[in-house]
């Protein structure tokens, strides 16, 4: 069933997108034209939206655009390291992902003002487990980034500042609308169980209502790159096999003996497989991603 919101929320997306005009993903960007802001952003899913709230007063710099590159082992470069120096706002995500950012701020001496996503959306980890840090994820903790990007632009150039406002509410309705959808899934599915091969997803999924039933052995083996014991592997096989999950949300961007496993059983009992990526996939942006994101899984889900 398609959403009442979704012409709402893709209404939203259309009229962000036309401010995109500044944004450059390359990493050879390493200053702004005269007249406009230099922000450095560690991944282009924040530099999307530092695009999206700035507008054609800001010049963006994404370090990590490659879907294929991992920024828990990324090796920045000495023209990552001139956008830094330049940069007059820095956007990292914070938690350990993207710790190749506060090495070259301080290499680079460089005291523009750092916004940490994970900082800003206010977890942390919980006693006897990791804090997930893929908060982009978290519309709430996007919401929140968002403004922080609109406070410190006009800090930077207060003479746009009325024009950051605007980008930024246009940018924050357009995410109202994602979580009044995510709600309608909730609605409809809340308690459906589901599997994933990393914890990326998670927090659109636990928003949506939905019961992740991955053995958190499995999805952590996953996520640092090593071996699930074969038990723990024998337990995740068994929610496919037993029906026990009514859709795999892997991550497309990694791939293992295990993950393989994982996905050849779910496509063995029909169970619908829902890939997602850390990264944002080519020509898109942030608000439309999330919209198919939330297309997919709820359709897996309904």
């Amino acid at each position: 069933m398609t959403s009442t919101f979704t012409s709402v929320a893709v209404g939203a997306v259309l009229a962000a997108t036309t401010v995109l005009t500044a944004c450059d993903s390359s990493p050879s960007s390493t200053a702004a034209t005269p007249g406009t802001v230099a922000v450095v952003a560690s991944t282009d899913v924040w530099g999307s939206i530092a695009s999206v709230v700035g507008g054609a007063h800001v010049r963006v710099t994404s370090i990590i655009s490659d879907p294929s590159a991992d920024p828990h082992s990324f090796e920045a470069d000495a023209r990552n390291q001139l956008a830094i120096s330049k940069a007059a706002v820095i956007i990292e995500n914070g938690g350990g992902y993207d710790d190749f950012v506060d090495r070259m701020i301080r290499s680079a001496g460089s005291t523009a003002p750092v916004l940490n996503a994970v900082d800003i959306s206010g977890y942390a980890a919980s006693s006897g487990s990791e804090l997930n840090e893929h908060v982009w994820y978290d519309f709430a903790t996007v919401a929140k980034v968002a403004a922080r990007i609109e406070t410190a632009l006009a800090t930077a150039d207060p003479a746009d500042a009325t024009a950051f406002a605007a980008n930024a509410k246009t940018f924050a309705d357009a995410v109202a609308g994602l979580q009044r959808r995510q709600a309608e899934i909730k609605v409809r599915s809340a308690g459906v169980g589901v599997a994933v091969t990393e914890p990326v997803p998670l927090y659109l999924l636990t928003a949506a209502g939905l019961d992740n039933k991955t053995p958190a052995a499995f999805s952590q083996a996953v996520e640092s790159d090593s071996d699930a014991p074969p038990a723990v592997v024998a337990q995740t096989l068994a929610l496919f096999n037993d029906r026990k999950v009514k859709a795999l949300v892997y991550n497309e961007q990694t791939s293992g003996p295990q993950t393989t496993l994982v996905l050849a059983a779910a496509k063995a009992n029909g169970i619908a497989a829902v890939p997602v990526t850390e990264t944002l996939p080519g020509g898109t942006d942030y608000l439309a991603w999330m919209s198919a994101n939330l297309d997919a899984i709820g359709k897996a889900v309904a």
